[in-house]
């Protein structure tokens, strides 16, 4: 056989091509597999922060926005520890993105808070001068749409297995468990909850009396999902 195989390269040649493709299909897609797993500590978005990420993607965030750390100093030097594929375990769709005109914002919560995100979204170039970056001013008067939001958690949960209503484990060894509502009312009963956490640390008061009226501006709602970029 070996001689035989010898006696022609061509064939040779796709025998050795397949059990190198077969060896490395061995050893690549168990450590695929492991990597893709959410890492621990990772869990799903809840309500409000889906709502937020909604918005996130609708103002395009994302095309001057990264979510990817690249795996160098000059890069974690900035940004924190290099992004891990079980990160985004939860993400549909994913926001790595292709450019940086603005900061990576994969561990933005790390870094800001509720008060300086109010502030920054207002007015951009006030907060980090020279900014380029525009003002979202509507995002304080336009309402969140926690239904549709709603209706991504539910597709997420039916069909990509996203472990909500079950205990994720943390890295600290305790489990979190992310509700997911049963209705579109109790959704938004949820999204309040949260949205009245958001405004309590704001400043403007058209926002919390918003809040208190029962609405979820958008700027709560993205607030609710940078804070959750970890």
């Amino acid at each position: 056989m070996f001689h035989w195989l010898e006696k022609h390269p061509f064939f040779f040649s796709v025998g050795v091509f397949l059990v190198i493709a077969f060896a490395g299909v061995i050893e690549i897609l168990p450590n695929f597999a492991q990597a893709s797993r959410p890492v621990i500590g990772t869990k799903p978005y809840s309500i409000l922060e889906t709502t937020g990420r909604q918005v996130y993607i609708k103002n395009s965030c994302n095309a001057c926005h990264s979510q990817l750390i690249r795996p160098f100093k000059s890069e974690t030097d900035r940004y924190g520890h290099y992004s891990l594929s079980g990160e985004y375990a939860y993400d549909r769709p994913f926001l790595w993105g292709s450019k940086r005109t603005g900061p990576d914002l994969m561990r933005v919560g790390n870094y800001r808070t509720t008060d300086w995100h109010e502030n920054h979204m207002k007015d951009p170039a006030g907060v980090v001068p020279g900014s380029v970056m525009p003002a979202y001013r509507w995002m304080y008067t336009n309402i969140a749409d926690v239904p549709t939001a709603y209706a991504e958690q539910l597709t997420n949960a039916q069909f990509f297995s996203v472990p909500y209503n079950e205990p994720i484990p943390m890295k600290d060894g305790s489990t979190e468990v992310v509700k997911m509502a049963n209705s579109v009312t109790e959704a938004h009963a949820m999204a309040l909850a949260e949205a009245k956490e958001i405004a309590a640390d704001m400043k403007d008061q058209n926002i919390k009396d918003a809040v208190a009226r029962g609405e979820i501006p958008e700027i709560v709602a993205l607030i609710a999902y940078l804070n959750s970029l970890k």
